[in-house]
């Protein structure tokens, strides 16, 4: 709590700070912009529906973000954010927080209800000071969001309501067909709040190589090392090929990842797990069909993990893949065939435009034995009812396996999950 309020204060006289001296450049005529407010607002009501609870989980939060980013001078800029999430009455979920409660649930009663990892929280979301004193050179110094690249490896895990930021000091670079990030990182401030925060001494790189739009080659190496989180720690090499063509009416698209991971600075017992994927899209007119492969190795005893990247975007919306404590993994091992369906249909309203309208289907198999392990229906609306008010609808089923072969794990218990939500964003 002491740490909260500390976060909230130092959060608030930031604000205050920038705001006013913001507010004083503009005065004084300087010759760069005063800053722009953060506002975002987003609305979401999740139920689930679980097999192996009695009660079905139904939450109601709002997550909230203000802060203010200064102007521009001499390639300084400075940003800070705060962010809060409140349950707003008649919710019935549990987190995966040791000693959080989600009112109006307690004690036992918290075991009957699945999961719905949004605690209430208010935190310092980001607070940092970026310089970029050319084209060529950027680097962000403090509380920050780090995206690289589909952020399966490392990202802001953003569809929870308390998104995942970093205590770091990164420096980006480009020349020429040359790019590259680099981050050396602190602590990890994950969506569950200061409880499940991980301390780090970690560091991300990831270089790419575009010579044309049909090519884009990327390295990259994962050390990620977690004092308070050891079992999470690990070791990742990788190379990924991505590009584009224009095929007559079709506009193709293509990626292809390996990687290999193992253990690091002896927090774990040595392993080396590998990680296949490979995706091929075509979009003609307002359809965009994908099929879509991944092959994250297990040995019966851990499965190949990606504690910073999502789960959610990749091996379904229900997150039954997800593992307590940020494993993200399967200790067999995980094959997902996926094949998506999106459409943009051409409907304008006064309070309804730019819809999109995505299905996709998941087949998952155990890697290490190749038995079947259930498969997952997904199904999402998006849509603009103002230029900055979003509409989103999205349904997940996923149905497990009723029986697996001697030797297998268990694959998770069978669950439905809806949202609906609205975000505004200034």
């Amino acid at each position: 709590m002491r740490g909260t309020k500390a976060a909230l204060a130092l959060g608030t006289g930031l604000v205050a700070a920038l705001w006013g001296a913001g507010a004083n450049a503009q005065a004084a005529g300087a010759k760069t912009s005063a800053g722009k407010p953060i506002l975002e607002l987003r609305l979401r009501y999740e139920g689930v529906d679980q097999a192996n609870f009695a009660k079905d989980a139904r939450a109601i939060t709002l997550r909230t973000r203000l802060g203010w980013e200064t102007g521009a001078w001499k390639g300084l800029k400075g940003l800070v954010e705060l962010e809060d999430v409140r349950a707003l009455g008649g919710e019935r979920y549990a987190v995966n927080v040791p000693g959080a409660t989600t009112p109006p649930l307690n004690g036992a009663d918290k075991a009957r209800y699945p999961v719905v990892n949004d605690p209430e929280v208010t935190e310092l979301n980001r607070a940092q000071v970026s310089w970029t004193p050319s084209k060529a050179v950027q680097v962000v110094v403090g509380r920050q969001r780090i995206l690289l690249d589909d952020q399966r490896f490392v990202g802001a895990v953003a569809w929870r309501q308390d998104e995942q930021t970093f205590d770091a000091v990164r420096i980006d670079g480009r020349h020429g067909q040359w790019s590259g990030t680099y981050a050396y990182v602190t602590r990890v401030n994950r969506i569950l709040g200061d409880l499940r925060d991980w301390n780090s001494d970690s560091h991300l790189a990831n270089v790419a190589w575009t010579p044309s739009e049909t090519l884009k080659l990327q390295g990259f190496v994962y050390a990620l090392d977690f004092q308070n989180s050891p079992v999470n720690s690990s070791i990742t090499r990788g190379l990924k090929a991505t590009g584009k063509a224009q095929a007559g009416p079709y506009r193709l698209a293509y990626s292809a990842t390996f990687a290999r991971q193992s253990d690091w600075h002896g927090n774990t017992a040595s392993y080396d797990l590998d990680y296949l994927a490979g995706e091929a899209a075509a979009t003609f007119d307002i359809y965009t069909a994908r099929l879509g492969y991944e092959r994250l190795e297990g040995d019966g005893t851990r499965g190949f993990t990606t504690p910073l990247g999502t789960v959610h975007a990749f091996n379904g919306w229900s997150d039954s893949w997800v593992s307590p404590g940020g494993n993200k993994s399967f200790a067999d091992g995980l094959r997902d065939l996926n094949l998506g369906l999106s459409v943009k249909p051409r409907l304008k309203a006064r309070y309804f435009s730019n819809a999109d309208l995505l299905v996709r289907w998941h087949d998952f198999d155990d890697q290490r034995t190749g038995a079947d392990l259930g498969q997952e229906w997904e199904a999402q609306l998006t849509a603009a009812i103002t230029p900055r008010l979003a509409l989103l609808v999205k349904y997940a089923d996923f149905r497990r396996e009723a029986f697996v072969p001697a030797g297998t794990l268990a694959p998770p218990p069978s669950r439905t999950k809806a949202w609906l939500s609205l975000e505004y964003k200034l």
